[in-house]
């Protein structure tokens, strides 16, 4: 699967896995494909809605500040995930995996429409500790797309330079990041993205 890398917002792989999640619709006309990116954009720039938009995602998602304090609104270059998924917690994330946002793309003209939001992850934004606080390395993206292309409309998340995060300075942590990182490319970084693609060009 090439990826709709129209903002150019997906990273090159270089060490690790790729993992990729679409989901796409073809409107009848220009107008309702149009429509319906206008509409799938607004949703994904609104992550805290992300789990009532798609009831079966696994993990749970708040934006959050550079202190790790709630946001609300669109996300913004700058913002933090703050992840809660199934099972032990990272410890360095105090429960929690951090991701932090680092591009919020835009690419705009007649037939050809794009968004993407690109996430690393990162330390825990709440402490002073800086051990990445998320079962893959800070080597590894995501990066979530929505693409108008004439009358289709196609959303897509981007798993790229995918490693299990063996670096904690906490041993609880590697345990769980090994066991975490393995399920992870399965279910988190497939399943769970294909649900909330799925979502974002849904009725």
């Amino acid at each position: 699967m090439a990826e709709k890398n129209v903002t150019g917002a997906v990273p090159e792989n270089v060490d690790g896995k790729v993992i990729n999640a679409e989901s796409d619709r073809k409107l009848s006309d220009i107008k309702s494909a149009e429509a319906l990116y206008a509409l799938a954009k607004q949703r994904l720039l609104n992550v805290n809605n992300w789990n009532n938009l798609a009831s079966n995602l696994l993990a749970s998602f708040q934006l959050t500040d550079q202190n790790g304090a709630p946001v609300t609104g669109q996300v913004l270059k700058g913002n933090y995930f703050k992840i809660d998924i199934p099972g032990p917690g990272s410890v360095a994330g105090e429960g929690f995996d951090w991701v932090l946002v680092e591009e919020v793309e835009t690419f705009e003209s007649t037939d050809l429409q794009s968004i993407a939001i690109r996430v690393r992850p990162s330390a825990n934004p709440t402490s002073d500790k800086q051990d990445i606080a998320h079962f893959y390395t800070d080597d590894s993206t995501s990066t979530f797309t929505v693409t108008r292309e004439m009358q289709k409309v196609t959303a897509g998340v981007y798993d790229r330079n995918i490693k299990v995060n063996t670096d904690s300075g906490q041993s609880v942590d590697l345990v769980r990041n090994a066991l975490v990182g393995s399920v992870g490319r399965l279910v988190f970084s497939k399943v769970q993205w294909k649900v909330l693609t799925d979502a974002l060009v849904g009725d």
